[in-house]
């Protein structure tokens, strides 16, 4: 599916409160050639989020309505709610040759890979255990109980990472972001992509077409 011109497919996952939101929305602003999934899920909006930007906000019916006509890549429930990323929200992007980042747990990072073959995997992670849990706790909407759980959820996310292409530390914003643009970067930089893209002047300055070995 990644051939050519095709775009590229990027999983990212990070347990809740690495911040992986906030860096895939700064990439996308330095890097207009990316594109975002929006996923569908069963949860309430947070403030802030609105429908059809953040998420696709649909109830449990709709859900699995969309779980019956295989309309998902993937999807998984987390904290008793669903999410789900469907075909839909990525192939046409793809097929036009922009690059798509999909944000979802390990469990859909590992139903992505069986049924998509050709993509790049990114695990965002947080300097330590305590950076994370002062980062839950700065939201300041959860109770002592909900970031208990909450951080036992994240162990056992960050417990997966070793499933990933790659893996970002996100101690400092600016060199996590820069990590990041590195990775995409030098994906656009391999043969198969460059000859893609750019197949009249490689063939002027080689005098033929370019094969790939």
């Amino acid at each position: 599916m990644n051939t050519g011109t095709t775009g590229t497919l990027y999983i990212v996952s990070a347990a809740s409160g690495a911040g992986k939101t906030s860096l895939l929305r700064a990439l996308m602003e330095r890097d207009p050639k990316l594109v975002i999934s929006v996923s569908h899920t069963t949860r309430s909006p947070r403030p802030g989020e609105q429908a059809g930007r953040d998420y696709h906000f649909v109830d449990e019916s709709e859900f699995r309505r969309l779980i019956e006509v295989d309309a998902f890549l993937e999807h998984a429930r987390v904290f008793d709610r669903r999410y789900g990323t469907t075909y839909a929200a990525v192939e046409a992007d793809l097929a036009a040759g922009r690059d798509v980042l999909v944000e979802i747990d390990w469990q859909g990072a590992r139903q992505i890979r069986e049924r998509l073959a050709q993509t790049v995997s990114i695990f965002i992670l947080p300097p330590s255990r305590d950076a994370l849990e002062q980062r839950l706790r700065g939201r300041g909407q959860d109770s002592d109980e909900v970031i208990a759980s909450r951080m036992a959820a994240a162990v056992d996310e960050m417990s997966h990472c070793g499933e990933y292409d790659y893996l970002v530390w996100n101690d400092d914003f600016d060199t996590a972001l820069a990590d990041l643009e590195a990775i995409i970067r030098v994906r656009r930089l391999r043969l198969a992509h460059q000859i893609g893209v750019s197949a009249d002047a490689l063939a002027a300055l080689t005098g033929g077409a370019v094969g790939v070995r």
